[in-house]
């Protein structure tokens, strides 16, 4: 997750990017909080997590919620048998990756599985002061809204959370209308607080 982040924070940085509004889907929710944690906001203006697996979606004791790592080896070992095969089962409707072709690194794919479950985000997301909105969907298959959209709402200091029934976790993909109103209507909505409190 580091090495995602400070990648991301380079390119920032090299094109000197301010008042930034971030968008992170699934692990890439979990990058927006590493970024976070790591540079800070000074070039964000407002953060947008959907679906996102933060805070932590691995079974610990501090979270008890989570899933087994038996999960993530399961994912581990499909990746390494048939990583076609796997990314179908895994996300084909959502992604696109029942496509021809398999893009990407083996052991970047490998690595990431252990970096988007294993990674605790709580202690990143407590330094998010920018408006944020979290959005998740009720019938979330991949990570539960309970154990991180609810979890991940609490150390945000300006968070609105909203939950959608019934929406998957490619909601964003399958219900992009709504989301991308939604996401509108809350980005507007701050700056539109942001020009009456300079008055």
């Amino acid at each position: 997750m580091n090495t995602y982040t400070d990648d991301l924070f380079d390119f920032f940085e090299a094109l000197d990017l301010k008042n930034v509004i971030v968008v992170g889907h699934s692990t890439g929710g979990g990058e927006l909080g590493r970024l976070i944690g790591r540079h800070g906001c000074g070039r964000i203006s407002h953060v947008v997590l959907i679906g996102s697996m933060t805070p932590l979606i691995l079974k610990t004791s501090n979270n008890p919620g989570g899933l087994p790592i038996s999960v993530f080896d399961a994912l581990r070992a499909g990746v390494v048998k048939d990583r076609s095969q796997s990314y179908k089962h895994l996300a084909a409707p959502f992604y696109g990756t029942n496509r021809a072709g398999v893009q990407g690194s083996i052991k970047g794919q490998f690595g990431c599985i252990k970096a988007f479950s294993e990674t605790d985000f709580t202690e990143d997301l407590k330094k998010i002061d920018r408006p944020t909105l979290i959005l998740r969907g009720e019938d979330n298959q991949n990570v539960s809204y309970r154990d991180s959209a609810l979890l991940s709402a609490k150390p945000v200091k300006y968070s609105t959370l909203k939950i959608y029934p019934g929406y998957p976790h490619g909601m964003m993909q399958i219900h992009a209308d709504e989301i991308n109103r939604d996401s509108q209507v809350f980005i507007r909505s701050q700056y539109l607080l942001i020009d009456f409190l300079r008055l």
